[in-house]
Order: structure tokens, then C-alpha cells, then sequence
């Protein structure tokens, strides 16, 4: 490690009133991965049919719209972790560039992005073994994942990096097993399929309202290139390594998810007739590959989602939760720290009981629905703090990357967020709700602000 770049990584922290308390090992490269990891290359198997049938074929263009969305917020992401390159991601973020209330509202939405999604790709992974294995039933699955998860982040960041590429590696295979068979059979012309421009865009089907449902549903592949923030104490090279990693992160994934997507649906161009949905993609893969194609994929893509994907999604809930701790806005006990190990064993531990209870409780739709409010909340909210921080407080006049590009990026995810059906508005206004009263209770009805908050 170059000592400069520590040096200068430990006084970016200490300025913000903390402590370098966790270990600093992540490079870009390691970065990416992460991001890469928690996006899942090939996420879009899991939630292909429902996606392909909501957008009436047109799934490229659902990905597309998705993408355009989370590039400006990315890039908000990367002007923020500029500014403050300290764990917690958007709370931190929202919190010090605009306001320590609204920052604590913020963190809380995203919080039910982060808390949820590794229960949501528990359940999924087990609903799919117990297809394969029925004898074991869906919450003895979740047990084993969450238990090897925790174990693998609480040994630290390190060994969660080592099993990040070793798994990446499969996805990507997988992937390329994938296309390569799709190419073949539809160059082929096997069952009269050819290649079309109808899965990106088919004017005898398109509607904005169609594309927006079709499009708050994909978007749930894309989220986890905000996690790659919540790793900022983590991380070497100096500030702008992180935002560089964000936006290659998402970049990267969503060219592998048009791909993916798109070969699928002109091999497969009946979609109103899968076996089930929400399955569908395995019925893609036996059609262009085999039973051999069907089964790797099932197989690989509950690693991807059930290990990989959840062990990136808990070190990085446990890392937000850590942050809060730390600023006394959740108990003190989340900031607690392994001491050998450098890791938030506190808060990791407290996601994987979490990630238990979800489990139990709620279904995937509910827990789909959920995420993705969670998540495309905060994402606005962020945007605004680039605008209200850069060009009220700073003052630096950059109207095109500080107003223009976050404002566009409002406007698409605004878009996707009122296309939420009234059971997610219910249930994510509820836990609106729900935040609200926990920061008047922490905040003496916001008579006391975080601890050591000031804007620099």
C-alpha cells in the first residue's frame, strides 16, 4: 500500500471528527468486484420473466431507462464521496451536505434498501433449493446462508474481497456459457427465432406507463452500486477512487444486463408463455443449451444471489448501521468494532437476526416492493443534497455536473418511484412514518443533532 495514499485516506476521516477505526485494503479494482458482486452480473435470470412480460418484450429498453436513471446518481454518489470519504454512504452523505435530520431520514430509507435485500435473496435462493431438494425446507436454506455470510464478513473485508472474486469469476462464466449457446441457436434459426430490435424497442406495444412498471422492477438489479460507498473507510488510492468505482461498477453491469437480456428474449420471443415466470430464464437456457445450460444456471445464480450478492449486501448494511452508531443516532453498540478482526461484528451480527426475522415474515413480492422504494427514495434525496451542497453552500458555479445532471437524474427516478403500485406506497410511507418518530425520539424533538456533525 502506498503510505501516502493511507495517510491522506486516515486524514480525510479523522477531519470529519472520527476515528480510523477500520482496516484500509480495497483498491479500485477490489471495488469493483464489490460493486459488481452486489449487483450480480446476472441478476437478471432471477426476475427475467417478470420483467419481460411487464415490458411486453421490450426488456432491453427497461434497462436502459434504469441505467439512464442510476448513471446521474452515480455520479452524484462520486461527487459526494469526494467531498466526504467516510462510511456510511447516502446518510453520510445527505447528512453533512444538506441536513443532520433529513441525513438521518435518508439513512433510514436506504436502510430498508440494505436491511431487506439480504432477506430478499435468502428467501429467493431457498425457494428455489427447495424446488431442487425439497426435503429441506426454505428457512433451513436461509440458516445456512445467512451463518456462512456472517461468519465469512465478520472474519473481514479481506476474505469477503477473496470470495468476491472467486464468485465473480463463476457468474461471468456462466454468463459467457450462456450467450454463446443463445448466439448459436439463434444464428441458427432454430424454431424460426433470428435477431430483432423488438426486445429493445416495439412501437406496436410501447407505452410510458407500461415501460415505467417494467422499468421499477429492473431497477432492482441495479441497486447495490451505491453499497460500494459504505466501504469509504475501507479504501485506498486517495478520494476519487471510490466514485471512479461506482460509475464503472454500474456501467459494466448494465452492459452485461442488455446482453444477457436481450439474447434471451429473441431465443425465447414468446414470453406470455412460460411454464412459470418466475422461473422463466431456466426455461431460456434449456431451450438454447440443455438440461446441462438449465441447472447451471439455477445452480450458479442461487450462489450469486444467495452468497455472493447477500454476503456484499450485509457488509455493507453493517457498515451503514455502523456509521449511525457511531453518530449516537441508533444505539452505540452498532459502532462496536472485532478486535482482531477490524470488522462491525456488532452490527453484522444484528443483520443476519434481521435477515432471519424477514424471512419469516414477509414474502419476495412484498420484499421487492419494498427495496426498491427504499432505495430510489434516498437515491433522490441525494441528488438534491449534490445541488443544495455544491451550489448553495459551496458555491461552486458547476451548474452543469452540480444542478443539471442530478436534476435529470430526480426526474427519471421520480418518474420509475410514482409508477409504485398503492401496497408500496403504503408500506414504505409507513416506515417513513416510522423514522420520523425514531429521530424525534433520538433528537429530543431535533433539540440535540448527531454527535460531531458540521459541514466542511
Amino acid at each position: 500500500m502506498d503510505k501516502c495514499d493511507d495517510h491522506e485516506s486516515s486524514l480525510s476521516v479523522e477531519q470529519f471528527g472520527y476515528k480510523q477505526e477500520l482496516k484500509r485494503s480495497l483498491s479500485f479494482w477490489d471495488l469493483l468486484v464489490y460493486g459488481l458482486i452486489f449487483m450480480v452480473p446476472i441478476a437478471p435470470m432471477g426476475i427475467y420473466g417478470q420483467v419481460v412480460q411487464t415490458a411486453h418484450g421490450m426488456v432491453v429498453l427497461a434497462y436502459l431507462i434504469g441505467l439512464v436513471g442510476m448513471i446521474f446518481t452515480a455520479f452524484s454518489y462520486f461527487r459526494m464521496s469526494e467531498a466526504f470519504p467516510i462510511a456510511g454512504s447516502a446518510y453520510a452523505y445527505v447528512q453533512r451536505g444538506w441536513n443532520p435530520f433529513i441525513g438521518f431520514l435518508a439513512g433510514w430509507m436506504i436502510m430498508l434498501d440494505y436491511i431487506l435485500i439480504p432477506g430478499l435473496l435468502y428467501l429467493v435462493s431457498a425457494s428455489w433449493l427447495n424446488e431442487l431438494v425439497p426435503g429441506v425446507p426454505t428457512w433451513g436454506w436461509v440458516v445456512v446462508f445467512v451463518v456462512i455470510n456472517t461468519i465469512i464478513n465478520i472474519r473481514g473485508i479481506q476474505m469477503t474481497n477473496r470470495a468476491n472474486w472467486v464468485i465473480l469469476v463463476i457468474e461471468l462464466l456462466t454468463f459467457l456459457a450462456f450467450c454463446i449457446a443463445a448466439l448459436i441457436y439463434v444464428a441458427s434459426g432454430t424454431a424460426g427465432t433470428h435477431f430483432t430490435f423488438t426486445p429493445v424497442f416495439n412501437p406496436h406495444e410501447f407505452s410510458w406507463a407500461m415501460v415505467g412498471s417494467a422499468t421499477s422492477i429492473a431497477v432492482l438489479s441495479f441497486l447495490g452500486f451505491d453499497g460500494i460507498s459504505t466501504l469509504a473507510e475501507e479504501t485506498r488510492g486517495g478520494r476519487s477512487t471510490m466514485g471512479k468505482a461506482t460509475v464503472a461498477a454500474l456501467i459494466v453491469v448494465a452492459a452485461l444486463f442488455m446482453v444477457l437480456t436481450y439474447l434471451a428474449a429473441v431465443a425465447y420471443p414468446d414470453y406470455t408463455q412460460f411454464p412459470d415466470p418466475n422461473v422463466a430464464f431456466y426455461f431460456v437456457a434449456e431451450r438454447v443449451g440443455g438440461t446441462w445450460l438449465k441447472l447451471l444456471t439455477l445452480v450458479v445464480t442461487v450462489i450469486a444471489w444467495g452468497i455472493a450478492n447477500a454476503l456484499a449486501a450485509q457488509a455493507a448494511i453493517s457498515r451503514l448501521l455502523y456509521s449511525m452508531g457511531r453518530d449516537r443516532m441508533l444505539p452505540a453498540v452498532l459502532s462496536t468494532v472485532h478486535p482482531r478482526y477490524k470488522t462491525p461484528i456488532v452490527s453484522t451480527l444484528v443483520v443476519a437476526a434481521l435477515s432471519i426475522i424477514v424471512t419469516a415474515f414477509l414474502s419476495i413480492d412484498n420484499l421487492s416492493r419494498l427495496v426498491n422504494f427504499g432505495a430510489l427514495t434516498t437515491f433522490i434525496a441525494l441528488n438534491l443534497t449534490v445541488m443544495i451542497y455544491f451550489l448553495g453552500k459551496r458555491r461552486t458555479g458547476r451548474w452543469g455536473a452540480h444542478f443539471l445532471m442530478p436534476l435529470l437524474g430526480i426526474l427519471v427516478l421520480l418518474y420509475v418511484w410514482l409508477n409504485f403500485d398503492a401496497l408500496t406506497f403504503y408500506l414504505g410511507g409507513s416506515w417513513f412514518i416510522l423514522g420520523v418518530i425514531v429521530l424525534l425520539i433520538t433528537t429530543r424533538g431535533l433539540r440535540v443533532k448527531p454527535k460531531d456533525i458540521e459541514s466542511v
